[in-house]
């Protein structure tokens, strides 16, 4: 099969990952896979919300945007209508859970991480691409207030992408715009470095799927994360990423 950009099913768009993009937050990183580009940033806010002050746990929450010129069409921002669209709320909660299931809360402490999605340039993968551009910029905000000896709020290592059926039944990884258009099968996964599953999200959007063929995207999917979470912790080097999962 060839695909619209050259690659083989198995093979990931090209992933560049820039840290410290940003002076403002104390995490900030530009994540491209491919044509798609994410800015994230990860903002650390010395409060909790009011369910957890006093309990010495801490919290993390997303927030995620589409820049109106990401797209060749012109996307509205959704400030100027007053109202989120269904689908940033549902991409902020899955980039929150995520990051949530490989965070320490109590080794926070009492402290917010705030983490910010903009999107610069879409051509799919946007959901994925901020999961893993924003593990990056967690790390770098917790190392900003981590103290040696302690436990460091960063459990594991964690990461995103998308797999597939194109329109003639083969499982294809990373699908891009064009690809996606067309796609039998979407589905979105995200896996922590220890190999768990965290989300799966799949629909059949031209036809139904067999197990046969849900388990060969898994199987894409695992392979992809695992190139994913090596390019992070290229990125992180050496004294970052053995922070991930230290305790004491």
């Amino acid at each position: 099969m060839r695909r619209p950009d050259g690659r083989e099913a198995a093979e990931l768009r090209p992933v560049r990952i820039r840290k410290y993009v940003q002076q403002g937050p104390q995490g900030s990183v530009l994540i491209e896979m491919g044509k798609t580009k994410v800015l994230c940033a990860a903002t650390v806010e010395d409060h909790v919300p009011p369910f957890l002050r006093g309990t010495g746990t801490g919290w993390l929450r997303a927030e995620y945007a589409l820049l109106p010129s990401a797209t060749s069409t012109r996307t509205p921002r959704e400030a100027a209508r007053g109202k989120q669209s269904g689908r940033t709320q549902e991409i902020q909660r899955l980039i929150g859970r995520s990051l949530r299931a490989v965070t320490n809360t109590a080794a926070l402490g009492e402290r917010t991480v705030i983490l910010d999605c903009d999107v610069i340039q879409a051509d799919r993968g946007t959901r994925t691409a901020s999961v893993t551009g924003s593990f990056i910029a967690l790390v770098l905000a917790c190392e900003t207030f981590y103290k040696p000896g302690h436990t460091f709020p960063v459990k594991d290592f964690l990461a995103a992408v998308s797999v597939g059926l194109s329109r003639d039944g083969e499982p294809i990884l990373d699908l891009c715009y064009e690809e996606e258009s067309h796609a039998a099968v979407d589905m979105n996964v995200v896996m922590t470095g220890a190999g768990h599953f965290v989300e799966v999200q799949g629909t059949g959007e031209g036809r139904p799927f067999t197990r046969a063929e849900h388990d060969a995207m898994l199987s894409l999917a695992t392979a992809g994360i695992d190139t994913l979470i090596s390019c992070q912790k290229d990125a992180l080097g050496n004294y970052l990423g053995w922070r991930v999962g230290r305790i004491g």
